[in-house]
């Protein structure tokens, strides 16, 4: 088996492993709030960032211009098409009708962790530096879905332990997906720049539509400093890694 095939698994594996992020709310109950408005900011910037300096500028290299922005504006209509039919939100204000939505968001979320794991199998074959760039950015974004996730499982009912257990196996099948990618390998070469403006139009969609709209709200003199930070830590990791 290829090294970068172990590279994939662990990168998903990490993906995975987000799932228990939700424990932490056990624990600092009272910081929860400040530490998730922390993350989304920094999130919502490195998510903004990595869209534009790496994902749609790796498929400007090998796609039409024109082709790439209408690439990257299908993959923001199909997030937005999930969020609706899926009805596939973070729910952040826990406004929800929550048991249909706790199960709805576990299958939205372990669709877009399959696809996640295409996407970092994808990126890896393309580069090990790419690779690693693109997986950050799947857990930058997941870490406050995770929590979000977390939250709207206690709402429906679960307890803590099966509620971390339930996000888990939604998290796994980014391993299926990173699983898939490689043994199709020629058809991700393939396609692989295809997915990667696709996966740029929906990362602008969950920092446009969903991350940024929180941080309107809760109007911390922190935030901007926060999104522009991401976006210049994905700027210097271009700088960096090429």
């Amino acid at each position: 088996m290829e090294p970068i095939f172990y590279y994939i698994i662990l990168a998903c594996l990490l993906d995975s492993l987000l799932a228990f992020v939700g424990a932490i709310t056990l624990v600092v109950e009272r910081d929860l709030q400040k530490l998730v408005s922390i993350l989304v900011a920094f999130a919502a910037g490195a998510l903004m960032g990595g869209a534009f300096f790496h994902l749609i500028s790796e498929s400007l290299e090998l796609l039409s211009p024109e082709l790439t922005f209408v690439l990257v504006l299908s993959g923001f209509f199909i997030f937005f098409v999930f969020e609706r039919v899926l009805r596939w939100r973070h729910c952040h204000e826990k406004k929800c009708e929550v048991h249909p939505f706790g199960y709805l968001c576990l299958v939205g979320d372990g669709l877009h962790n399959f696809v996640d794991g295409i996407i970092i199998a994808a990126s890896f074959l393309l580069s090990p530096s790419f690779g690693v760039i693109t997986t950050l950015l799947v857990l930058l974004h997941e870490i406050p879905q995770e929590l979000g996730d977390f939250g709207v499982l206690l709402f429906a009912g679960a307890t803590p332990k099966r509620a971390l257990l339930y996000n888990f196996l939604s998290q796994l099948t980014c391993v299926l997906g990173g699983i898939f990618g490689y043994y199709f390998a020629k058809l991700i070469e393939f396609f692989s720049p295809i997915l990667l403006s696709i996966a740029a139009g929906g990362f602008f969609y969950i920092a446009a539509t969903d991350l940024v709209p929180r941080l309107q709200l809760k109007r911390e003199n922190s935030t901007p400093i926060l999104f522009l930070l991401g976006i210049i830590f994905l700027y210097f990791l271009k700088r960096v890694l090429g």
